[in-house]
């Protein structure tokens, strides 16, 4: 069930909109005031916000704007004004679109509905690009926009420098990579540290990507690390 916020301090308004909302399959939550509307904008886990324009506290464009900075979900506005200012002003912080009142509870839930499916179709389309870009290894899989990593069907979650360093290595399949130079690529010529750190940044990353037995990362002696060449299971 598609969960939904919606900020608005008409309460025989909100509750209209709630009951519609929620007789059509979606779960509703209701603020009234602004600043509580947008604390629970940022913190929960809504797939689209209803704001009314004008709320105490902080007003429903404010509240746009600063959720937009964060998340990417559907935004809707709500205005009892037909000036030009205010929707231009709210498309412009980010809004996905707007609603004038007067309105019918039926023309709010197929906008709600068709941005709802609009986002699901472009989230849809952004997974499918992640995933023709992935970085493959056997049973290894690393996808660089999302920043994921999967071993088999199992997500691995890495610090970002582990992960940075299997990058580097995926992205040099066929190259024996130094010390040195993994140091240099990763934490820069004018880092402070000593290249000792690969050695324990390439123990931690083989623990949590190499099970089963499965190698991935060869130690070449005296000179740095490659990946494993590749079996026929594989």
């Amino acid at each position: 069930m598609e969960k939904i916020l919606l900020v608005e301090d008409d309460r025989d308004i909100a509750e209209l909109e709630r009951d519609y909302l929620e007789l059509n399959g979606f779960a509703v939550d209701m603020e009234g005031r602004g600043n509580a509307g947008l604390k629970k904008a940022l913190t929960g886990d809504y797939d689209l916000l209803i704001l009314d324009v004008m709320l105490p506290e902080v007003d429903g464009l404010s509240i746009c704007r600063q959720v937009r900075e964060q998340k990417e979900i559907p935004i809707l506005l709500v205005t009892a004004r037909k000036d030009d200012i205010d929707i231009i002003r709210g498309l412009g912080m980010g809004a996905d679109d707007y609603i004038v009142k007067p309105f019918s509870p039926g023309e709010l839930v197929a906008r709600v509905r068709a941005h709802l499916a609009r986002y699901r179709r472009l989230a849809g389309c952004h997974n499918e690009l992640a995933e023709n870009e992935a970085l493959r290894h056997g049973d290894l899989r690393l996808l660089p926009q999302a920043r994921r990593v999967f071993v088999g069907d199992e997500e691995v979650h890495l610090p970002n420098r582990e992960f940075d360093l299997l990058e580097f290595l995926l992205r040099n399949p066929d190259r024996v990579l130094s010390k040195e130079e993994i140091f240099e690529s990763l934490w820069g010529q004018e880092a402070v540290g000593d290249i000792s750190t690969v050695t324990v940044h390439i123990k931690r990353l083989r623990e949590k990507i190499e099970t089963g037995g499965t190698s991935h990362i060869e130690t070449v002696w005296g000179t740095g690390y490659r990946l494993c060449k590749l079996t026929a299971d594989f």
